[in-house]
Formats: structure tokens, C-alpha cells, sequence
């Protein structure tokens, strides 16, 4: 099976895939849980080949010319469990 390499395109922001201090600060820094963090779906084609897993905190990253660099954060949530998706139940 051929490997998948990360989405490179101007307008999909850098993802990275966080270690578990750099978590631990986050949630640290700003007194939540993973769970209070917003939800990036495991199927998202800009996750491809950052070898994640339901559970990792993924890192965006985005540009722009009026504010500069922007950092969002996003749980990985399992899509075939999530309602509202293809593939899970009604």
C-alpha cells in the first residue's frame, strides 16, 4: 500500500499532529480538557499521512494577511461515531 504524504496546498493550512507535553501545556495553559476542544473528524483528507488516531490534538496553522499566523487546535473524533456522517446510525 502506497504511503500518503500531508495535503500541500495555498489554501489548506498546516496541520501537525501535537506530542503529549505539548497537549498537556495547552490544556494546562488554558484550563480545559480535551473534550472542550472543537472536533476534527479522523476521515479529514488534511490529516492523511500524519499518522493519527482518535484521541491526538491536531495544531492548524493559518495565514492571513490582516491577522497574521493563527493557531487552532481540534481533538480527532472517530467519524464512523459521530452523528450527522456517512457510516454511522441515525
Amino acid at each position: 500500500m502506497a504511503k500518503s504524504t500531508p495535503i500541500k496546498h495555498s489554501l489548506v493550512p498546516k496541520h501537525t499532529k501535537m506530542g503529549e507535553r505539548s497537549v498537556k501545556e495547552l490544556l494546562e495553559k488554558y484550563n480545559i480538557s480535551k473534550v472542550q476542544l472543537p472536533k476534527i473528524l479522523n476521515n479529514d483528507p488534511a490529516l492523511k499521512g500524519l499518522g493519527i488516531k482518535v484521541g491526538d490534538v491536531i495544531k492548524i496553522e493559518r495565514k492571513s494577511l490582516t491577522a497574521g499566523n493563527s493557531e487552532y487546535y481540534r481533538v480527532v473524533a472517530d467519524a464512523t461515531k459521530v452523528s450527522g456522517t456517512s457510516g454511522g446510525e441515525s
